[in-house]
């Protein structure tokens, strides 16, 4: 048996060997998503793992969980449109969900009335479809129509339908899209024309699965004949259209998205005329009436000078059409910054910005013209304005109506800190701040004991990684201190953070037994900006797993656990991440859960979205590409002689983002191998793996069962 490093030279001639003669992937038959053999092995895996951990205790997780999931204590998260707050809520009663509105006298209170619109649950009864809410389009700046989007058991393709915010019903013979990865958006203020991207047969679709073409559909004619307002290539990720409703500065964009982090974004004008804002592909251009904003992901070079990657930009949006190019630099990082977030009001654009992963905020007031100087710069301090922020906690803003008000919603949520949402309104000068208080979690778990650090862990090439750690308070006296069961998670892609967040059900199911829980902050996220993200793309993907790694590594050298007693979990990009931590450092764990992955990166891009990730990942059929590919295909990586830890698959039917066939084929083959392989796949619950909250309790209650049976 061979449990050494991924460098020992005898596990990978193994892996070599191995792929060199390989017959065809004999496990490919599982790729058929909803084959009667197929689906027929996957319910007598779901048999053996229910079998296996339906025990007492997972009934009072689950049970535990589903309490937190349906709790009307809950805050409702509400969208300002007009003069309603919109909600959609899901509880006991509403298992799929009810979409409604209050006023914002009315939310104040601690009993908000609510004026149901719709009930998901009654209209998938009525129609005999498993229907997930996927959001509404209400229409600016009338606010008497909408367009709702619905899935049929949570996958990423929808359908549209118009619905009359007057009646509250449906319109008959309204505006509507059929079942198709894609969208439709209002394109005037109308109400009798939008832009439709989405399938519209032979060629319509990009080899990622998305809309290659945008149309402009007027209401009353076909849908079919709605002229075509641009078409991308079929090798494009995805196109789509948006149209920008700001009083005074109606405008319409399409955005041609060639691949993550490579797009192009046109100004459409009289007569569909496009123009092309000359900005970096890798960056995010933005407008706020007047303004245009561009975000940086590369250094780029203009008008003689160097913009950093990294840097919030700002001009003037006619200016910049006319050819200038004279910007002011809103935010530059350093070495532990990065932007979070930037967020327009009416007057002032609020900044979000990560130093050691741990959020401030900034207020800036562009100029009111030439004569009025530059932007102005202050930090928005919320502790001095009476809102008392935990330590290690996120702060997140989002305005509330940037057409109208300097006002602001503001979230804190800290790992032992239940979750606010307050109103922060600014005065004219961006100066003075109000706070208000409207809602809060109550604790979900006893906290008593626990408390949070942040740790820092030199990876294998020298770079800084931070971590979060949730544990009892260190001991005071000299007693021994044994190996606490602990659980490290992580995401490392597509620069996307791990931050600070209370889980009422990680508390209940987790930290409240006596577990540790760590949040890993490893490259290829998004917590030090652009650059960290790009250290851990193709070729240098195995830095993000180097930084896991090590970060295992430094809870067991600081007495935390054991290997026997650590655990990594991980879904998606994570599931990528912690089947690399089961395949290259087995030695590390003692479990691994594995959710929603990737796992065969020899076939990823030619299953469902997968393409769309080459950017992140590399093209595996390019020979030399697929060099370095295959050396974090955890799947090709598998070596029957070795020793690993118990592994936990989970994945869902109907995920048509990332295909169940990855955890299917990876269960099958360490099945096979003899390994001690767990497999679940719900049938519902698209890529977020579950459908309802019974659901998501069921499966949540099912990884926790499996990592207290071989850790605790």
């Amino acid at each position: 048996m061979t449990s050494g490093t991924p460098g020992n030279p005898t596990t990978t001639v193994r892996a070599e060997a191995r792929e060199a003669t390989a017959e065809p992937d004999r496990y490919g038959w599982l790729e058929d998503v909803e084959g009667a053999e197929p689906l027929a092995w996957v319910r007598e895996r779901n048999a053996e793992a229910q079998a296996a951990l339906g025990t007492a205790r997972f009934e009072k997780l689950r049970a535990g969980v589903l309490e937190v999931l349906d709790s009307t204590a809950k805050i409702p998260a509400v969208t300002q449109r007009g003069e309603y707050l919109y909600n959609f809520w899901t509880d006991a009663e509403h298992v799929r969900g009810v979409w409604r509105r209050t006023t914002w006298e009315s939310y104040r209170t601690d009993a908000p009335e609510w004026e149901v619109l719709i009930d998901v649950d009654a209209l998938g009864a009525a129609e005999g479809v498993s229907w997930v809410w996927h959001g509404a389009r209400v229409l600016r700046p009338s606010f008497d129509k909408a367009l709702v989007e619905l899935s049929r058991g949570g996958a990423d393709a929808d359908v549209t339908r118009e619905f009359d915010l007057t009646t509250k019903t449906f319109v008959e013979g309204g505006l509507a899209r059929e079942e198709s990865k894609g969208g439709m958006g209002w394109a005037d203020a109308s109400g009798d024309e939008v832009f439709v991207y989405t399938d519209f047969g032979d060629g319509s679709m990009t080899t990622s699965g998305y809309p290659r073409t945008v149309r402009r559909w007027r209401r009353g004619t076909p849908l079919a004949e709605a002229p075509e307002v641009f078409a991308g290539e079929a090798t494009d990720m995805s196109i789509a259209a948006t149209h920008d409703a700001t009083p005074g500065f109606e405008r319409d964009f399409v955005v041609r998205a060639r691949a993550f982090y490579d797009s192009e974004t046109y100004l459409l004008g009289d007569g569909d005329t496009l123009t092309r804002l000359d900005v970096p592909a890798s960056s995010e251009p933005g407008v706020h009436r007047e303004w245009l904003t561009v975000e940086l992901r590369e250094d780029w070079d203009v008008a003689g000078r160097t913009y950093p990657a990294g840097a919030l930009l700002a001009t003037g949006f006619d200016d910049f059409l006319a050819g200038g190019r004279d910007f002011a630099v809103l935010h530059e990082p350093t070495q532990t910054t990065s932007l979070a977030g930037a967020s327009w009001t009416r007057h002032h654009l609020v900044l979000n910005i990560l130093d050691d992963v741990s959020n401030r905020l900034e207020v800036l007031t562009p100029p009111a013209g030439a004569a009025d100087g530059g932007w102005r710069r202050r930090p928005l301090d919320l502790a001095g304005h009476g809102d008392d922020v935990p330590a290690f906690a996120t702060i997140a803003v989002g305005a509330i109506d940037p057409d109208e008000e300097d006002a602001l919603w503001l979230t804190t949520s800290g790992f032992l800190s239940p979750t606010t949402l307050s109103r922060l309104d600014l005065d004219g000068d961006g100066a003075t701040v109000t706070i208000e208080r409207l809602k809060s979690l109550p604790a979900f778990f006893d906290a008593t004991g626990l408390h949070v650090e942040q740790h820092f862990v030199a990876s294998a090439d020298g770079t800084r990684v931070p971590y979060f750690q949730v544990s009892p308070q260190p001991a005071t006296d000299d007693c021994e201190v044994l190996p606490a069961p602990t659980l490290l998670s992580g995401y490392g892609g597509f620069e996307i953070p791990r931050l600070p967040a209370y889980s009422g059900t990680i508390g209940r199911s987790w930290l409240e037994r006596g577990g540790v829980y760590v949040v890993a902050n490893i490259r290829g996220g998004g917590e030090y900006g652009p650059a960290w993200h790009q250290a851990a793309l193709k070729e240098n993907r195995h830095k993000a797993f180097e930084d896991f790694a090590a970060v295992a590594r430094d809870l067991v050298a600081r007495g935390v656990t054991d290997p026997a007693h650590l655990a990594a979990q991980g879904g998606s990009n994570g599931g990528l991440l912690v089947g690399n931590m089961l395949t290259r450092y087995p030695e590390l764990f003692g479990a691994i859960v594995c959710q929603v992955p990737l796992l065969d990166m020899r076939r990823y891009s030619h299953l469902l979205a997968g393409a769309s990730w080459m950017a992140e990942y590399g093209d595996p059929d390019d020979p030399a590409q697929w060099e370095f590919i295959r050396t974090f295909s955890p799947y090709h990586l598998f070596d029957p002689e070795r020793d690993y830890p118990p592994v936990l698959l989970t994945t869902s039917t109907r995920d048509d983002r990332v295909h169940p066939g990855h955890a299917r084929k990876m269960a099958a083959l360490m099945g096979d191998a003899g390994k001690d392989v767990t497999y679940y796949e719900n049938i519902e619950g698209g890529h977020g793996g579950a459908a309802t909250n019974e659901q998501a309790a069921f499966m949540q209650a099912l990884s926790f069962e499996f990592l207290w049976q071989r850790l605790g």
